[in-house]
């Protein structure tokens, strides 16, 4: 079998779903239900049995849950706003320790979710360069903490670890987010309400919804991290980015082509907002290319298309 924690989430909803697409059934779902809504995201889906992230860390911890043959571990508290220390570095540190010693042990591939925002403010993101590592928040520091102890284990390790630094993912299966779902999620909503969307003016430097980031579709995100189950003797820290960014303009523009129409807003930033902004991510994918996965990222423009397809799909 292969265990899945944020299994019913945005990201872990769509490995499953690659998963399944490959002829594998024999899945097991980890994830917290409290919030229903992402019911829905597994729903059309085929899986061998779901556990609740508090069960499953019980069955962890007393050696008392059969051998899975891979586990990707995408369940973590993705608030970034939130500042409750002690749950994040619990949710999202102490629980992939857990699962890192369980592996560690008994041999079994870990494949699990970093994040870009370990990088912080930097306006380079190379993996091999400590110094740019500067998370703003404790959210970017629980993930920074796992993927210093993982490169420490690494070279006694007997299993396959990778760390997946992902960037700015967007796609179908978000919905649930509220705040924290993707511009082209938030644009879409917009555009459907009041015909306009909102971008912020200007800032370090770039023009009203001319700062960048590296946007990647989560259907490449998800055939990504199956690739790497397939080939158990890479392991590392990687970014998981498409390598190449687009303009918050580049976003509306996608969405309102789909649409047919629509008109771009550009509002002041909050109070303190611009102070913390990223107005730049870019991923530097040169070490992921070099374990030999050469498949292409979709573009904004396909892969927005792609993604308000799904959504008008839904009833």
């Amino acid at each position: 079998m292969i265990v899945v924690t944020g299994g019913a989430g945005f990201i872990g909803s769509n490995i499953v779903a690659q998963l399944n697409d490959s002829g594998r059934e024999d899945i097991v779902v980890v994830d917290d239900l409290t919030d229903g809504r992402k019911f829905a995201n597994i729903q059309g889906l085929t899986i061998a049995d779901y556990l609740d992230k508090d069960e499953f860390r019980t069955a962890i911890a007393a050696g008392s849950l059969s051998r899975p043959e891979a586990i990707f571990h995408q369940g973590a508290c993705a608030v970034t706003t939130e500042w409750d220390g002690r749950h994040m570095m619990d949710v999202n540190y102490r629980f992939s320790m857990e699962l890192l010693e369980y592996c560690l042990a008994g041999g079994t591939p870990l494949i699990y979710a970093s994040s870009a925002a370990v990088y912080g403010a930097s306006v380079e993101f190379a993996e091999d360069n400590p110094a740019l590592e500067r998370p703003l928040n404790v959210y970017g520091y629980s993930k920074l903490l796992f993927d210093q102890v993982v490169r420490r284990r690494l070279p006694a390790a007997n299993s396959q670890i990778v760390g997946l630094r992902y960037f700015n993912v967007y796609g179908p299966g978000e919905s649930f987010k509220g705040n924290m779902a993707s511009v082209a999620l938030h644009f879409h909503e917009q555009l459907l309400e009041c015909g306009q969307l909102r971008l912020f003016e200007g800032s370090h430097g770039y023009g009203p919804g001319e700062q960048r980031r590296d946007f990647v579709y989560v259907k490449d995100i998800a055939k990504l991290n199956t690739w790497f189950l397939g080939h158990p003797e890479c392991s590392g820290v990687f970014n998981a980015g498409t390598g190449a960014s687009s303009t918050f303009n580049d976003v509306a523009a996608a969405v309102i082509h789909w649409h047919g129409s629509g008109e771009i807003q550009y509002v002041p930033f909050p109070d303190g907002l611009k102070e913390r902004y990223q107005s730049f991510t870019e991923a530097d994918i040169s070490a992921l290319r070099g374990t030999g996965y050469s498949e292409s990222f979709v573009d904004v423009r396909h892969g927005i298309r792609d993604y308000l397809d799904c959504l008008g799909k839904q009833p």
